[in-house]
């Protein structure tokens, strides 16, 4: 049975320059479709994709993934930020791996860039006053 999976990949440096996702292609028969993704040679990446195809070659596929250090997350769909409730302390701004919470200077302001932003969810457990929420 074919299957769609939106998931976030976050790769470690030492494997960023290898052909990950040939493999998911070549050796697990999925189609892919990145949607956002940031990797450089020296750090590590981060890439947020659409996976289609049988749903045994998707499992085999993740399992190759977290073989290769690569940890998996499931794509949430939104991410929005009450800017009453948030106290701009900035713990969102430290775990958010895509950059999109950035603390403003020199006003110290949280703000969200919703068009950077990969709706990992990374931000909503660290938020004190849950600014920050999921919408699906």
């Amino acid at each position: 049975m074919q299957v769609i999976h939106r998931i976030v990949l976050h790769f470690p440096a030492a494997i960023s320059g290898k052909p990950i996702v040939y493999h998911l292609a070549r050796d697990y028969n999925l189609v892919f479709n990145i949607l956002k993704a940031s990797i450089g040679l020296e750090d590590q990446g981060l890439m947020v994709m659409e996976l289609s195809g049988e749903e045994a070659d998707y499992r085999q596929a993740t399992e190759f993934l977290l073989q290769q250090g690569v940890r998996i997350q499931p794509l949430l769909q939104d991410i929005r930020k009450d800017d009453e409730s948030c106290v701009d302390c900035g713990a969102c701004v430290s775990v958010c791996p895509s950059h999109a919470l950035v603390l403003e200077r020199p006003s110290m302001r949280v703000t969200l860039h919703a068009d950077a932003c990969v709706a990992c969810g990374e931000c909503v457990p660290a938020c004190p006053v849950r600014a920050v929420e999921l919408r699906f």
